[in-house]
């Protein structure tokens, strides 16, 4: 009785290794996830070159020729919005030129109506406010289109100084992403806790 015993619990072990494997090698779907800049500052000179940014990597500049730039706010006289080559048709939320001010909550994905930014001058934009948020699309690098959304805080009139890009995010999937939306709280806390760890490792290398 001892050896059927020992010889079951062989086979019921070599079958749980066997599941083990294949769960394991199964392939993963990826999730998607939203990526978030963080609090930043982003100066928007008061210029006919505004600033030009990637969104992806985050780098920045006063130049068109800003490696893989996305999104450019800009203008000397008012608020504009230049696009990049790609994706054709303009890459801001908003119609007929004019770029809208969204209402946080609102859903920026393919069905959204996009525009080129004419150079604006007053509506929609909320001045000496935060309150002012701008959704875009972009491609990835991989010619896959990608929806995101930035706030940009504005002083006393459009042209005026401070103005800003204060935060952006996209969804990584593409699929939409609701305007203002960040990853959930304990998400950021891992971000943060893995960067953490990773920091303690250089430090401790």
């Amino acid at each position: 009785m001892s050896s059927l015993k020992s010889r079951l619990n062989m086979h019921f072990t070599a079958c749980a290794a066997v599941a083990a494997t294949a769960v394991a090698a199964a392939p993963q779907q990826a999730e998607a996830t939203i990526q978030w800049s963080g609090a930043i500052n982003i100066n928007i000179p008061s210029t006919t070159a505004g600033v030009y940014v990637n969104i992806q990597t985050g780098a920045f500049g006063t130049a068109a020729g800003t490696p893989g730039w996305d999104v450019n706010p800009w203008g000397s006289s008012g608020l504009g919005f230049f696009n990049p080559s790609a994706p054709a048709g303009g890459v801001y939320a908003g119609s007929g030129g004019v770029v809208a001010n969204l209402t946080a909550g609102t859903l920026i994905s393919a069905a959204t109506t996009w525009t080129a930014g004419l150079n604006t001058t007053g509506a929609p934009w909320t001045l000496n406010s935060s309150n002012n948020l701008v959704g875009f699309r972009f491609n990835d690098g991989g010619g896959n289109l990608r929806y995101g959304w930035m706030r940009l805080s504005l002083a006393g009139s459009l042209i005026a100084q401070p103005r800003a890009i204060v935060e952006y995010a996209y969804e990584d999937s593409g699929a939409g992403i609701n305007a203002g939306a960040i990853p959930a709280p304990g998400a950021v806390a891992l971000l943060g806790a893995a960067g953490l760890m990773g920091s303690r490792r250089r430090r401790s290398a």
